[in-house]
């Protein structure tokens, strides 16, 4: 078994993400097939580690953060063939460290997810609420002009 290299940074080639993707539980709930939307999640994420197996991305952890108080973890994805390994716990292990000591990190699982964080010592919260993209939102009060 070859020693696991982690990298830092957003400047992925976005077939190859999305090929991890697939190859995780992760790609049933992600856009796999729009390539240019996760094109933008890349992007727009500012803090990505990466997990290497030469040169094969076996893992995907994208967090949006503001480095001092709270980061939402959007994105733990670890290709099946290399789960059960400590991939992904280092990976938010890392992800942790460059967020600074004071920071929380807030996640959604998935569904087939929702057992592995409460052993690596995430604490359930009840009182998290989600608004889907397709949820109707009540729409504002008109404004007097």
């Amino acid at each position: 078994m070859t020693e696991i290299e982690y990298r830092f940074g957003n400047a992925l080639d976005v077939d190859a993400v999305i090929e991890l993707l697939r190859a995780s539980t992760l790609g049933e709930r992600r856009p796999i097939d729009d390539r240019a939307i996760v094109e933008r999640m890349i992007e727009h994420g500012n803090l990505t580690v990466t997990a290497w197996d030469g040169p094969q991305m076996v893992g995907f952890c994208r967090t949006l953060t503001d480095f001092l108080y709270v980061g939402y973890l959007s994105d733990l994805a670890v290709r099946d063939s290399h789960q059960r390994r400590g991939i992904g716990t280092e990976m938010i292990a890392r992800t942790r460290e460059a967020m600074g000591p004071r920071s929380s990190l807030v996640l959604l699982s998935a569904p087939k997810a929702v057992d592995y964080y409460p052993r690596i010592g995430f604490t359930k919260h009840n009182s998290a609420w989600l608004l889907s993209a397709t949820d109707v939102f009540p729409p504002r009060p008109e404004r007097a002009s």
